[in-house]
């Protein structure tokens, strides 16, 4: 297991807001993966607070961070505003390369529900400079497209084999992405990966993906 070399809440200026998420670096990361959490969720999710700590395991640092205020979350239109989710994913992008602990670390996006579709639309606006990209039970068919034919990073679709809608959406947008992918559906899995040892299986997939690709673009 590695050890923690600094855990921080920070602030990161978005337009006319500030951000707030948490910051945990490994020592010796080999890269950080930014998650992007999906509607009426937050950075204090148990279910992406597990995958991170997994991802922390195997080396990598996590920003886990609000993309909407409280007060913006409120508003249900808010939580699907997909441009607006993807101009904060690429503020807090840019101010990761600018962070000095941060700056030299290869970067992958990790996006639950709408937070896949600004993840895949902020990868698609980075080109190559996005290492890698996960999506949890996520909407990618909500990036549109055009993004999802621009996206470079490899990318990995995870969904419940009982979320029977989500299933659908991830093959129709799988089916659009020209870059490297895979669609992993996880056995028994209903959309929250609520079920005993499908969010074991969910974190196992995404460090591995991650710690690849990662350490790939790093190197």
């Amino acid at each position: 297991m590695k050890t923690t070399e600094s855990s921080q809440l920070v602030n990161i200026p978005a337009g006319p807001v500030n951000l707030e998420g948490m910051l945990e670096l490994p020592a010796d990361a080999s890269g950080i993966v930014l998650f992007a959490h999906g509607s009426g969720s937050s950075r204090l999710s148990p279910r992406n607070n597990y995958v991170a700590r997994v991802l922390r395991d195997a080396g990598l640092g996590t920003l886990l961070i609000d993309l909407l205020t409280r007060q913006e979350d409120m508003d249900y239109a808010t939580r699907f505003d997909i441009p607006l989710l993807t101009r904060r994913l690429l503020d807090t992008t840019r101010w990761l390369r600018h962070e000095e602990r941060t700056e030299s670390l290869a970067i992958g996006y990790f996006g639950a529900s709408t937070g896949a579709a600004a993840a895949l639309q902020a990868a698609a606006a980075e080109g190559g400079k996005i290492a890698a990209v996960v999506s949890r039970g996520g909407r990618p068919d909500l990036a549109g497209e055009d993004a999802l034919g621009r996206v470079a990073a490899p990318t990995l679709l995870i969904v419940g084999g009982f979320d029977d809608v989500v299933i659908g959406l991830n093959q129709a947008a799988y089916r659009l992405l020209k870059c490297e992918k895979e669609l992993v559906i996880v056995p028994g899995a209903t959309h929250l990966f609520e079920e005993p040892g499908t969010l074991e299986q969910v974190a196992k997939h995404a460090a591995n993906w991650f710690s690849q690709r990662l350490s790939d673009k790093a190197a």
